[in-house]
C-alpha cells in the first residue's frame, strides 16, 4: 500500500499513477492540509479537498483509501461526500503536527510528538457514527497501543487498524503480543472471530448513542475525582 501525501491540486493524480505503474496494490491519500488562510471558507476547503480525492480516483484503477484529518465543520457530513467518489477505504484521522516557540531563541520549531492512548477517543466517537452508513471500510489511525485499543476500534466499526507509534516505541515485536492478547480475549469471551465483534458498539448498536453523540457532558464532569 503506497501512500501519497500532499495539500495542493498539482500533481496529485500523476504521482498516483506513477505508484499505480510502480506496483503499489492500494494508495492511501494523505490530505494534510492545515488551514490558516483567513481568506478560504469552509465550503471551499472542502471542495479543494474533494476535487483531489476526484482526480485520484479518476487516475488509478487500484483502491483507494483516504485519509482525513477531522478539522471539518460537519465531518460525518464531509465523510459521506468523500465516500460517494467511491473511495474504497475512509482513515481516521491524520495527525497534523504541531510546531513549538522557543522563548529564549524567540523562533518556532518542529515538535515531534508520538500519538497516546488517550487519542483513540475522538477516533472511536466517529468512528461509530459512521459504521454501516457507509460503503468505504473505515479504519482507525492515531491512539491504538494494545489489543484493547484495537478490539475498541473493530467494535467501534473499523475493518483494519493503524499502528504506527506503538511499534516506534515497542518495535515489531509488540505485534505478536497484540495478536497474542487478542486472540485470549476472543477466546475468554467465547467470540470465534473479530467480525463477530465488529461493529458491536457502533452508534446503530449500542444501548447508549447519547455517549456517542452529546459525551454525557454532565455525568462526565461528575465522574472525575482527584486522587
Amino acid at each position: 500500500v503506497a501512500s501519497l501525501n500532499g495539500r495542493t491540486l498539482g500533481g496529485w493524480a500523476d504521482y498516483a499513477r506513477q505508484l499505480q505503474q510502480a506496483g503499489a496494490d492500494a494508495l492511501e491519500l494523505n490530505i494534510y492540509d492545515p488551514v490558516l488562510d483567513p481568506t478560504l471558507d469552509a465550503v471551499s476547503v472542502e471542495n479543494n479537498s474533494l476535487e483531489v480525492i476526484r482526480q485520484v480516483r479518476k487516475a488509478v484503477e487500484i483502491p483507494l483509501a483516504v485519509k482525513l484529518s477531522p478539522f471539518y465543520t460537519s465531518f460525518v457530513h464531509f465523510a459521506h461526500r468523500v465516500d460517494a467518489i467511491g473511495v474504497q477505504g475512509l482513515v481516521l484521522f491524520n495527525r497534523f503536527y504541531q510546531p513549538d516557540i522557543d522563548i529564549e531563541k524567540l523562533e518556532a520549531f518542529p515538535n515531534l510528538a508520538l500519538s497516546t492512548p488517550a487519542e483513540l477517543l475522538l477516533r472511536l466517537r466517529y468512528t461509530a457514527s459512521l459504521a454501516g452508513k457507509t460503503k468505504a471500510d473505515l479504519a482507525i489511525t492515531g491512539g491504538v497501543h494494545s489489543a484493547e485499543g484495537a478490539l475498541k476500534a473493530i467494535m467501534a466499526g473499523a475493518s483494519a487498524v493503524q499502528m504506527v507509534s506503538a511499534l516506534l516505541t515497542h518495535g515489531a515485536e509488540h505485534l505478536r503480543r497484540v495478536r497474542a492478547d487478542l486472540v485470549r480475549w476472543l477466546e475468554t469471551h467465547q467470540y470465534e472471530s473479530l467480525a463477530q465483534a465488529k461493529g458491536s458498539m457502533s452508534l446503530e448498536n449500542t444501548p447508549n448513542p447519547g455517549a456517542f453523540e452529546r459525551g454525557n457532558y454532565m455525568k462526565i464532569l461528575q465522574s472525575w475525582a482527584a486522587d
